[in-house]
Protein backbone atom coordinates (compact mmCIF):
# COMPACT_ATOMS: atom_id res chain seq x y z
CA UNK A 1 0.00 0.00 0.00
CA UNK A 2 1.08 3.75 -0.81
CA UNK A 3 0.80 6.06 1.84
CA UNK A 4 3.04 8.46 0.96
CA UNK A 5 2.39 12.11 2.14
CA UNK A 6 1.09 13.93 -0.76
CA UNK A 7 3.12 16.94 -0.30
CA UNK A 8 6.80 18.15 0.30
CA UNK A 9 9.93 16.02 0.24
CA UNK A 10 10.70 14.95 3.66
CA UNK A 11 9.30 11.91 5.52
CA UNK A 12 6.77 13.88 7.62
CA UNK A 13 5.62 12.53 11.47
CA UNK A 14 2.94 14.63 13.44
CA UNK A 15 3.36 14.16 17.26
CA UNK A 16 0.20 14.61 18.39
CA UNK A 17 -0.51 16.56 21.72
CA UNK A 18 -3.39 16.11 24.10
CA UNK A 19 -3.74 18.10 27.22
CA UNK A 20 -1.02 17.04 30.14
CA UNK A 21 1.35 15.38 27.83
CA UNK A 22 5.30 16.70 28.27
CA UNK A 23 7.53 14.27 26.14
CA UNK A 24 6.75 16.53 22.70
CA UNK A 25 9.80 18.18 22.43
CA UNK A 26 11.92 15.09 23.53
CA UNK A 27 10.08 12.91 21.06
CA UNK A 28 10.17 15.85 17.91
CA UNK A 29 13.81 15.72 18.86
CA UNK A 30 14.12 11.87 18.25
CA UNK A 31 11.92 11.94 15.24
CA UNK A 32 14.13 14.67 13.67
CA UNK A 33 17.40 13.06 14.63
CA UNK A 34 15.78 9.80 12.71
CA UNK A 35 15.19 12.23 9.48
CA UNK A 36 12.05 12.76 9.79
CA UNK A 37 10.01 16.12 9.32
CA UNK A 38 8.34 16.04 12.67
CA UNK A 39 5.48 18.88 13.40
CA UNK A 40 3.77 19.27 16.90
CA UNK A 41 -0.11 18.93 16.31
CA UNK A 42 -2.95 19.87 19.38
CA UNK A 43 -5.62 16.94 19.84
CA UNK A 44 -8.11 19.61 18.31
CA UNK A 45 -6.46 20.16 15.14
CA UNK A 46 -8.40 20.44 12.12
CA UNK A 47 -5.06 20.05 10.00
CA UNK A 48 -5.34 17.32 7.08
CA UNK A 49 -3.62 14.10 8.12
CA UNK A 50 -2.94 12.82 5.09
CA UNK A 51 0.13 14.16 4.21
CA UNK A 52 1.97 12.93 7.12
CA UNK A 53 3.64 9.13 7.20
CA UNK A 54 3.59 8.29 10.67
CA UNK A 55 2.14 9.27 14.28
CA UNK A 56 3.49 9.11 17.47
CA UNK A 57 1.68 9.91 20.80
CA UNK A 58 4.25 11.05 23.34
CA UNK A 59 4.50 10.34 27.04
CA UNK A 60 3.40 12.00 29.90
CA UNK A 61 -0.16 12.27 31.82
CA UNK A 62 -2.88 13.19 29.09
CA UNK A 63 -5.74 14.90 31.25
CA UNK A 64 -4.03 14.11 34.02
CA UNK A 65 -4.75 10.29 33.75
CA UNK A 66 -8.40 11.53 35.48
CA UNK A 67 -10.33 7.65 35.93
CA UNK A 68 -7.19 5.49 34.68
CA UNK A 69 -4.27 6.50 32.21
CA UNK A 70 -5.26 7.52 28.90
CA UNK A 71 -8.80 6.51 28.55
CA UNK A 72 -10.03 10.07 28.35
CA UNK A 73 -7.66 11.04 25.44
CA UNK A 74 -8.69 7.54 24.00
CA UNK A 75 -12.41 8.36 23.89
CA UNK A 76 -11.27 12.28 22.08
CA UNK A 77 -12.57 12.61 18.32
CA UNK A 78 -8.95 12.78 17.29
CA UNK A 79 -8.34 8.63 18.19
CA UNK A 80 -10.80 7.87 15.32
CA UNK A 81 -8.13 9.92 13.03
CA UNK A 82 -5.93 8.15 14.25
CA UNK A 83 -7.57 4.67 13.76
CA UNK A 84 -8.36 5.51 10.20
CA UNK A 85 -4.75 6.46 9.30
CA UNK A 86 -3.35 2.91 11.03
CA UNK A 87 -6.13 0.97 9.37
CA UNK A 88 -4.48 2.70 6.15
CA UNK A 89 -1.51 1.15 7.24
CA UNK A 90 0.83 4.30 8.61
CA UNK A 91 2.89 3.62 11.46
CA UNK A 92 1.14 4.81 14.75
CA UNK A 93 3.77 4.60 18.17
CA UNK A 94 2.10 5.29 21.48
CA UNK A 95 5.06 6.08 24.12
CA UNK A 96 4.52 5.75 28.10
CA UNK A 97 0.98 7.47 27.96
CA UNK A 98 0.63 7.44 24.05
CA UNK A 99 0.63 3.43 24.91
CA UNK A 100 -1.96 3.58 27.23
CA UNK A 101 -4.12 5.53 25.24
CA UNK A 102 -3.58 3.26 22.20
CA UNK A 103 -4.31 -0.19 24.53
CA UNK A 104 -7.34 2.36 25.81
CA UNK A 105 -8.96 2.77 22.14
CA UNK A 106 -8.07 -0.79 21.37
CA UNK A 107 -5.73 -0.28 18.42
CA UNK A 108 -3.37 -2.37 20.46
CA UNK A 109 -3.88 -5.34 20.33
CA UNK A 110 -6.31 -4.35 17.79
CA UNK A 111 -8.51 -7.69 17.96
CA UNK A 112 -11.21 -5.91 17.88
CA UNK A 113 -12.62 -1.99 18.29
CA UNK A 114 -12.78 -2.47 22.28
CA UNK A 115 -9.83 -2.81 24.31
CA UNK A 116 -8.79 -6.20 24.90
CA UNK A 117 -5.61 -5.03 27.12
CA UNK A 118 -4.51 -3.04 30.29
CA UNK A 119 -1.75 -0.78 31.61
CA UNK A 120 -2.48 -1.85 35.14
CA UNK A 121 -1.11 -0.19 37.88
CA UNK A 122 2.96 -1.44 38.96
CA UNK A 123 3.73 -4.27 41.15
CA UNK A 124 6.95 -4.30 42.65
CA UNK A 125 8.72 -5.09 46.44
CA UNK A 126 10.10 -1.64 46.26
CA UNK A 127 7.53 0.68 45.72
CA UNK A 128 3.96 1.29 45.01
CA UNK A 129 2.62 3.89 42.15
CA UNK A 130 5.15 6.15 39.73
CA UNK A 131 8.53 4.44 39.33
CA UNK A 132 11.03 6.29 37.37
CA UNK A 133 14.62 4.04 36.75
CA UNK A 134 16.94 2.89 33.89
CA UNK A 135 15.99 -0.18 32.54
CA UNK A 136 16.80 -3.07 29.92
CA UNK A 137 14.64 -4.43 27.05
CA UNK A 138 15.04 -6.63 23.66
CA UNK A 139 13.43 -6.82 20.56
CA UNK A 140 11.44 -10.07 19.86
CA UNK A 141 12.60 -10.58 16.70
CA UNK A 142 10.61 -13.70 15.30
CA UNK A 143 8.18 -11.59 13.51
CA UNK A 144 9.11 -7.91 11.51
CA UNK A 145 7.63 -5.33 12.86
CA UNK A 146 7.81 -1.83 11.69
CA UNK A 147 9.74 -1.04 15.34
CA UNK A 148 12.54 -3.80 15.03
CA UNK A 149 13.84 -3.32 11.17
CA UNK A 150 17.48 -1.66 12.64
CA UNK A 151 17.14 -3.68 15.59
CA UNK A 152 19.57 -7.27 16.04
CA UNK A 153 18.67 -10.15 17.97
CA UNK A 154 21.15 -9.84 20.44
CA UNK A 155 20.35 -6.00 21.34
CA UNK A 156 19.68 -5.15 24.84
CA UNK A 157 18.72 -1.79 25.03
CA UNK A 158 19.06 0.36 28.27
CA UNK A 159 16.42 2.44 28.31
CA UNK A 160 14.29 4.13 30.64
CA UNK A 161 10.81 3.65 32.11
CA UNK A 162 8.61 6.67 34.21
CA UNK A 163 5.13 5.10 34.77
CA UNK A 164 2.79 4.19 37.56
CA UNK A 165 0.20 2.35 35.54
CA UNK A 166 2.89 0.15 33.11
CA UNK A 167 1.84 -3.65 34.16
CA UNK A 168 0.17 -5.28 30.63
CA UNK A 169 -2.13 -7.83 31.58
CA UNK A 170 -5.16 -9.25 29.20
CA UNK A 171 -8.07 -11.20 29.78
CA UNK A 172 -7.48 -12.58 26.50
CA UNK A 173 -5.91 -16.09 25.24
CA UNK A 174 -1.81 -15.15 25.99
CA UNK A 175 -0.97 -17.47 23.08
CA UNK A 176 -2.59 -14.14 20.84
CA UNK A 177 -0.77 -11.92 22.73
CA UNK A 178 2.46 -13.92 22.74
CA UNK A 179 3.11 -13.55 19.09
CA UNK A 180 2.58 -9.66 19.01
CA UNK A 181 4.78 -8.77 21.68
CA UNK A 182 7.91 -6.53 20.35
CA UNK A 183 9.97 -5.25 23.32
CA UNK A 184 10.19 -7.16 26.55
CA UNK A 185 12.14 -6.48 30.04
CA UNK A 186 15.77 -8.49 30.03
CA UNK A 187 18.64 -7.91 32.32
CA UNK A 188 22.10 -6.78 30.78
CA UNK A 189 22.46 -10.81 29.34
CA UNK A 190 19.42 -9.72 26.66
CA UNK A 191 17.76 -12.93 29.37
CA UNK A 192 13.93 -12.54 29.18
CA UNK A 193 13.12 -12.45 33.56
CA UNK A 194 9.61 -12.45 35.15
CA UNK A 195 11.54 -11.60 38.68
CA UNK A 196 11.93 -7.89 39.96
CA UNK A 197 14.15 -6.09 39.49
CA UNK A 198 14.57 -7.03 35.77
CA UNK A 199 10.74 -6.90 35.13
CA UNK A 200 10.06 -3.69 36.59
CA UNK A 201 6.89 -3.30 36.63
CA UNK A 202 5.22 -6.90 36.91
CA UNK A 203 4.32 -7.12 32.76
CA UNK A 204 2.83 -10.66 31.69
CA UNK A 205 5.08 -11.98 29.96
CA UNK A 206 7.64 -9.04 30.56
CA UNK A 207 6.49 -7.23 28.08
CA UNK A 208 7.48 -3.69 27.33
CA UNK A 209 5.80 -2.91 23.84
CA UNK A 210 3.14 -4.81 21.99
CA UNK A 211 1.82 -4.34 18.17
CA UNK A 212 -1.34 -4.71 16.29
CA UNK A 213 -1.19 -7.86 14.48
CA UNK A 214 -0.13 -6.00 11.35
CA UNK A 215 2.93 -4.92 13.11
CA UNK A 216 2.21 -0.71 12.38
CA UNK A 217 0.66 0.21 15.80
CA UNK A 218 3.22 -0.08 18.93
CA UNK A 219 2.24 0.49 22.43
CA UNK A 220 6.04 0.40 24.40
CA UNK A 221 6.47 1.60 28.03
CA UNK A 222 9.48 2.76 27.69
CA UNK A 223 11.05 5.75 26.76
CA UNK A 224 13.04 5.59 23.68
CA UNK A 225 13.13 9.53 23.09
CA UNK A 226 15.62 9.10 26.36
CA UNK A 227 17.66 6.74 24.64
CA UNK A 228 18.36 8.33 21.23
CA UNK A 229 21.41 10.55 22.46
CA UNK A 230 24.77 10.57 23.77
CA UNK A 231 24.12 13.21 26.03
CA UNK A 232 21.24 11.34 27.58
CA UNK A 233 23.50 7.77 28.23
CA UNK A 234 26.93 8.82 27.80
CA UNK A 235 26.97 8.91 32.19
CA UNK A 236 25.93 5.41 32.33
CA UNK A 237 27.87 3.86 29.73
CA UNK A 238 24.87 3.23 27.60
CA UNK A 239 24.31 2.44 23.87
CA UNK A 240 21.74 5.22 22.47
CA UNK A 241 19.79 2.82 20.77
CA UNK A 242 16.57 3.50 21.60
CA UNK A 243 17.13 5.97 17.78
CA UNK A 244 16.82 2.09 16.22
CA UNK A 245 13.25 2.78 17.39
CA UNK A 246 12.18 5.42 15.51
CA UNK A 247 14.76 4.92 12.54
CA UNK A 248 13.07 1.60 12.07
CA UNK A 249 9.33 3.39 11.64
CA UNK A 250 11.34 5.01 8.65
CA UNK A 251 12.95 2.22 7.11
CA UNK A 252 9.30 0.74 6.96
CA UNK A 253 7.57 3.51 5.54
CA UNK A 254 10.55 3.69 2.97
CA UNK A 255 10.09 -0.21 2.08
CA UNK A 256 5.79 0.56 1.71
CA UNK A 257 6.82 3.05 -0.80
Amino acid sequence: MDFRNKGGAGMKAAVILFPGMNCENETLRALKAAGFDADLLRWNTKKEFSHYDCFVLPGGFSYEDRIRAGVISAKDPVMERIKEEANSGKPVLGICNGAQVLIESGLVPGFSNEPQMALAPNTNPEIGGYYCVWVRIKPVMKRRNAYNLLCRENDVIDIPIAHGEGRFTTREDVGRIKDLIAFQFCNEYGEVEDSFPTNPNGSLLSIAGITNREGNVLAIMPHPERASFEKQTLAYGFKTLGLNIFKSMKRHIEEKK
